[in-house]
């Protein structure tokens, strides 16, 4: 039996990275994938893939940033079992090199974005019976990071927001966790590197592949099977936790 059979699951940035990886799992294990994602020209080849394997998935075309955008799309959706808030955007630099137009940036995104998804999602879950709630997080929630001052603050935010939200909805069987990743080995990355240390990207991949312990970044597809577990009933019992997929990264870097 798959472990998302008949369940309608929400994605959001789920056209990339480790939102790809999470839409395409949760749709080989049954679920209807909804993605959301601001990038439709990325997220179709998503979706048709998925189709074209035998599962079920549709594109919504939106900026989580806005709310009535966000609302619009679940109430197109119907029933919603799985909310994954996964869509942000990164910032490097310190706080005396973070503007507030880079600030407002990330909060809109990463902050803001999961909020709105929350906002709209958990009446729907509450008139359901249920569900289950997954937010990205980050190590960075939790330990301090170099030049990632408005980075940090989002995903701290998101770590708060889980938490309350498990505490809030627990009576309406509704669950919230959330995972923190250390870096993984997506475009974004290579990207992401190739933007800010230009001429330096074999030594900087090198560099933030051994900040874990563990010696190199974690694969989307890790990241997807632990939200598969989270969002599945196996974890019926699991409700206002954070769990930590990071390669030793918070507990063995001494």
């Amino acid at each position: 039996m798959s472990k998302l059979n008949n369940k309608v699951a929400i994605i959001t940035g789920g056209g990339s990275g480790i939102g790809k990886a999470i839409s395409e799992l949760f749709a080989q294990e049954g679920a209807y994938v909804h993605i959301v994602d601001l990038n439709a020209e990325m997220a179709q080849p998503v979706v048709d893939s998925i189709i074209a394997g035998g599962g079920q998935a549709k594109l919504h075309a939106c900026n989580v940033a806005e709310q009535m955008e966000v609302k619009r799309v679940v109430e197109s959706i119907g029933r919603v079992d799985i909310l994954v808030n996964n869509a942000g955007i990164a910032h490097v630099g310190n706080l005396e090199k973070c503007s507030i137009d880079d600030f407002d940036r990330v909060f809109n995104v990463n902050v803001k974005g999961a909020y709105n998804a929350l906002y709209a999602v958990v009446p729907v879950m509450k008139a359901n019976g249920g569900g289950a709630i997954l937010n990205l997080a980050s190590i960075a929630a939790v330990v301090g990071i170099s030049d990632r001052f408005a980075y940090s603050m989002s995903k701290g935010a998101i770590y708060a927001m889980s938490m309350s939200v498990a505490r809030d909805y627990m009576a309406d069987n509704i669950r919230s966790n959330s995972i923190s990743p250390a870096r993984v080995h997506t475009p974004f990355v290579d990207g992401f590197i190739a933007k800010n240390y230009p001429g330096q990207e074999a030594e900087m991949f090198e560099k933030l592949s051994k900040s874990q312990p563990i010696g190199r970044m974690a694969k989307p597809e890790e990241i997807a099977k632990l939200a598969l577990f989270l969002c599945s009933d196996d974890a019926g019992f699991m409700t206002g936790n954070d769990y930590p997929i990071d390669g030793g990264f918070i507990k063995l870097n001494n």
